[in-house]
Order: structure tokens, then C-alpha cells, then sequence
């Protein structure tokens, strides 16, 4: 079965199953094959884009207006595109926006990403939650030549993102500082320059604004790759140690991630937090399990509630695996939950400050509804010192 296709579709989205999507493509020509999300956010493509937690995955926007307020460099959540293509509604049109310094469809062709619009993407959306995220080709040539077949048994050779550990191939390549803080009206990013906290922070596919709001809240943040084992890390003599956010299934990123946790853990009494794939390991560290879920949660207007204040945050979501709330074993405690399907979105020990989160609290939907917790994580040090 095929969507009404145009007159010339210069792009073609197939999905496993063998349903195919027809539309105009733009940004790099090609071939690529990924699991297929959807993103509900009514803003930030390019940070969506730019996110390392996408690796593997391409994203259909719900919302229409795609690419009306151009690219910057400011925005980029990491040095290139990491989805492996965009789907949309409407071709985009021509940026209007006094931060634009770019095209949509320039910045995409440059960064080799490709993207096709024109889709029904309402359609498209029902489809992935009723069957869950397929396995999909999207290609996308000029001339409009597609060999149908070909793509289909691509999308259908995926091998999926259970068990593939992405974040190897997003980390860092060696250790850096970081000293960058939050964007501020009118002088934009500043410099943290009276850090009072040493933090590692091990990047399992951090993003920028994670970094910056680690500096915000009176960090020196020092940046380890993903396959950093405990020495490594205890080295730098943190005051604590943060757990980055990543693609990829935390089962197979645990092998190596979860022992280095451990010892942590188990050697010294650091306040530790988790973001995302962070608190995906965390869980596994303290002996909980993960689970895949049918089609994640990926969006900039998720209601989680805080169960021991009972207020609510509006959080931005992005994430295919959750924790299962019933594996936790005693002495973690669930302290968020999602309104949208009820499933864990945060945990802590209940005696010690290690504690993390499903949602991103940097990204500021909220807008501040979240920043309190790295204010916690702070805390949690300054008060780990005055116990010294």
C-alpha cells in the first residue's frame, strides 16, 4: 500500500512492512536505513537533529513548520547531525529569523543527512504508535529512480536497536574540559570562571546544553569518553560524577558502562547523577532492568510528576528503552513518573545522593521547571565538603 504519491517524487520512505511513503526530498541525495520515531516539538529541529541520542534513528516531525527559523551554530547539541534522516509535512520554506545563518536544506545537504517532506505525517505517526517504531530506507534521489524491492529488504535487514550499543560511536574520543554556561540575554554563552565543584562527566553522548548547565551550576566539568573504567574516572578526584544521556539499547552500552558505575559506587560515597541513558545505567548499576519500549517518547511536551513533591514538570523527552519500575530492587526509590503512560522517569538511592532522570532538564520546556536538579547535584556536593 502507498501514500497518493506527486507528480515527480524525488524521495521515497519505505517502511518493513512494505508500505511506502512518497514525497519531495531535500538535504543530501542517497540512501540511509534507521529505526523510525516520531518528535512532537513544536520547536528545536536542529537541537533534535544535532542530538547523539538519535544515532540510529530517523525523525518524522509532527509539528509542520520545519525549518521556517533556519540553523545557527549556536544551537547544535553536538559538532553534526546525528539522526539519520528527517521526515516532514511540508517542504520547508525560506528561514525567516534574525538568528539564521543558514538554510534547513543547505545545513542537512552539507552534513550529508537526508530528509524528505510532503508526507502525511499524521498517518505516519498513528502507524508507529499502533505497530511500533519500524525499521524503514529513505531515500532520496533527484531523478526520482527508486528500485522499490531493494529498499524494503534494506528496512527490513535493520538489525534494530536492541542490543547495539550506539554510544562507542558517539562519545568523545578523549577526555576534555568544559567551562561553557548556559545562553544569556544579552551576552549569550559565557564562561564559567569560579567553579566550585569538580564534576566528571561521562559522555555517553552528552549534549552541549547538559554540559552548559553543569557550568551553570558552579562546575569544572571535565568530559570522559564512554569506555572510561573507574580508575579513569576517580583520577581526577571528581566531587562527582554525572551520567550522560545516549542512543542506543543500555543493555549492551552496561557491559562496559555498568562495572565502572559499580565501582564507583561501591569504593567511594560521591554524589552521582543521571540523565537519560545515564539514569538507564544507573538503574542497571543498582540491579534494575530495561526494558524496549513499542514507540518511546520523544517530544518537548512530556507531563512527569515529581511523587515526592507531587508537582508537576512539563519535560522534553527523548528516549526508546525505559527502566522498569518493578525491578528496582530495596533502597532505590521511584521518584518520577510519567502522566502520559505511567512509566519511571526517575530514581534515587534513599541513602545516599546518586539519583537520575528519564527526562532532559536541560532542554527547558518548562521552561525552568527542571534546573533544580542540577542546583541538587550541586548541593549535594557542597554538603558532601562540609561533612569532610
Amino acid at each position: 500500500m502507498a501514500q497518493n504519491a506527486p507528480s515527480k517524487p524525488t524521495a521515497c520512505l519505505a517502511l518493513a512492512d512494505g508500505t511506502l511513503f512518497y514525497g519531495m526530498g531535500f538535504g543530501a541525495t542517497g540512501q540511509t536505513v534507521a529505526e523510525l520515531c516520531f518528535n512532537t516539538a513544536m520547536t528545536g529541529y536542529q537541537e533534535i537533529m544535532t542530538d547523539p541520542s538519535y544515532a540510529g534513528q530517523i525523525v518524522t516531525f509532527t509539528f509542520p513548520h520545519i525549518g521556517n527559523v533556519g540553523v545557527n551554530p549556536e544551537d547544535d547539541e553536538t559538532g553534526d547531525p546525528v539522526a539519520a534522516g528527517m521526515v516532514v509535512k511540508w517542504d520547508p520554506t525560506e528561514a525567516s529569523n534574525w538568528r539564521s545563518a543558514e538554510e534547513l536544506k543547505t545545513w542537512l545537504e552539507r552534513r550529508g543527512r537526508i530528509a524528505i517532506g510532503g508526507i502525511d505525517t499524521r498517518r505516519l505517526t498513528r502507524a508507529i504508535r499502533q505497530q511500533g517504531a519500524p525499521h524503514v530506507a529513505l531515500a532520496h534521489d533527484p531523478e526520482g529512480n527508486f528500485d522499490i524491492e531493494a529498499l524494503v529488504a534494506a528496512a527490513r535487514g535493520f538489525a534494530g536497536l536492541e542490543g547495539m550499543d550506539l554510544a562507542k560511536d558517539v562519545t568523545c574520543s578523549q577526555s576534555y574540559r568544559w567551562d561553557e554556561m548556559r545562553w544569556a540575554w544579552p551576552d549569550g554563552y559565557q564562561r564559567q570562571e569560579a567553579p566550585v565543584h569538580k564534576v566528571v562527566a561521562v559522555d555517553f553522548g552528552a549534549k552541549r546544553n547538559i554540559l552548559r548547565c553543569l557550568a551553570s551550576a558552579g562546575c569544572d566539568v571535565t568530559v570522559l569518553p564512554a569506555t572510561a573504567t573507574a580508575a579513569e574516572v576517580l583520577a581526577h578526584n571528581p566531587d562527582g560524577v554525572f551520567l550522560s544521556n545516549g542512543p542506543g539499547d543500555p543493555a549492551a552500552t552496561g557491559e562496559y558502562a555498568v562495572p565502572m558505575i559499580k565501582e564507583v559506587l561501591d569504593t567511594t560515597d560521591l554524589p552521582v547523577f543521571g540523565i537519560c541513558l545515564g539514569h538507564q545505567m544507573l538503574a542497571l548499576a543498582l540491579g534494575g532492568q530495561t526494558v524496549k519500549m513499542n514507540h518511546g517518547h520523544h517530544g518537548a511536551n512530556h507531563p512527569v510528576k515529581d511523587l515526592e513533591t507531587g508537582k508537576v514538570e512539563i519535560t522534553s523527552m527523548n528516549h526508546g528503552f525505559a527502566v522498569d519500575a518493578q525491578s528496582l530492587p530495596e533502597g532505590v526509590k521511584e521518584t518520577h513518573r510519567s502522566l502520559f503512560d505511567g512509566s519511571n522517569c526517575g530514581i534515587r538511592m534513599t541513602d545516599r545522593p546518586v539519583y537520575s532522570v528519564q527526562y532532559h532538564p536541560e532542554a527547558s520546556p518548562g521552561p525552568q521547571d527542571s534546573f533544580y536538579l542540577f542546583e541538587r547535584f550541586a548541593e549535594a556536593m557542597a554538603g558532601k565538603k562540609a561533612q569532610a
